[in-house]
């Protein structure tokens, strides 16, 4: 499989098992008409990346949405990832004030927050922590460490082009069975490149990486972008004001313009929309 996808795997002599993402059509829908600095890209990329290592952990029981929010010039970074492994995201950030400052700086302070939205319990359950560390991969580093407990090496690459990331996990055992073993894998695995992800096969890159490894590779999974537009959410939306309201901001304004950050998408509805809107609401009332 070359191309946007998540694969898992295990070195069978070790107790370490990881995950790789390698994105880049599904990365440039994402980024499609943005207009993002390579700053702002490569921050958001590492926020998806993420979020996509941690869903496919999780593959079918959930969404994973991760919040960045912060005080520097990037205040918030949206990634989200679905049980079927369909991203979307968005950054918000002040365009004037970007050039010149380093990856952390751009963050500024703040707090990372992790929301899995459990499709079995129907249940929402969030993680908090401060931003620590001197990039997004250590902020990330420091979040897992604190909520999966056990020692995670991480690596978050990304441009205007393609994704990449890798996530080692040290298991309970790890040092009996190789003292070396968790050194040497994270060792291999600091040098993988974005140039080694561009139209990568899975099997191919982790040979390549881990070539004196025993390596169970499981089937790889597709990852797309999904963020649809749909007019009649907000149709829906609108109606649920109710007519007065709707009819109150049209004269304010002359035109309603909702915008959707997470997907990109404009929505505009003018005095023709809203009669027809609201026409359409009464024809189908019940008498």
């Amino acid at each position: 499989m070359a191309s946007d996808f998540v694969q898992r795997f295990v070195f069978e002599q070790l107790n370490v098992r990881g995950r790789l993402v390698c994105l880049g059509p599904a990365w440039h829908q994402m980024l499609e008409g943005r207009n993002h600095p390579a700053e702002v890209a490569a921050l958001l990329g590492h926020a998806t990346t993420l979020a996509v290592l941690l869903a496919a952990n999780r593959k079918g029981s959930g969404r994973i949405t991760l919040q960045v929010q912060g005080s520097g010039p990037v205040s918030l970074l949206v990634a989200d990832c679905d049980a079927e492994l369909r991203i979307r995201g968005m950054a918000r950030f002040a365009p004037e004030r970007i050039a010149g400052h380093s990856e952390r700086a751009l963050l500024g302070d703040g707090r990372l927050a992790l929301t899995l939205d459990d499709a079995t319990s129907g249940q929402l359950y969030q993680s908090l922590v401060p931003l620590e560390g001197d990039s997004m991969a250590e902020i990330f580093e420091h979040y897992i460490a604190q909520s999966e407990q056990v020692p995670t090496f991480l690596r978050l690459l990304a441009d205007t082009r393609t994704l990449a990331g890798m996530l080692l996990e040290k298991l309970p055992g790890a040092d009996a069975r190789d003292a070396d073993g968790w050194s040497r894998v994270s060792q291999f695995a600091s040098t993988l490149r974005l140039d080694d992800a561009r139209d990568a096969v899975s099997e191919e890159l982790l040979t390549r990486l881990f070539p004196e490894e025993l390596l169970r590779v499981f089937a790889a999974d597709r990852v797309a972008y999904h963020c649809p537009y749909d007019p009649s959410k907000v149709e829906n939306m609108l109606r649920g004001l109710g007519r007065d309201e709707v009819e109150a901001m049209l004269d304010e304004r002359g035109e309603i313009v909702i915008r959707n950050e997470m997907c990109n998408h404009e929505y505009r509805f003018d005095a023709d929309a809203v009669a027809a809107l609201f026409g359409d609401a009464a024809r189908s009332a019940p008498h």
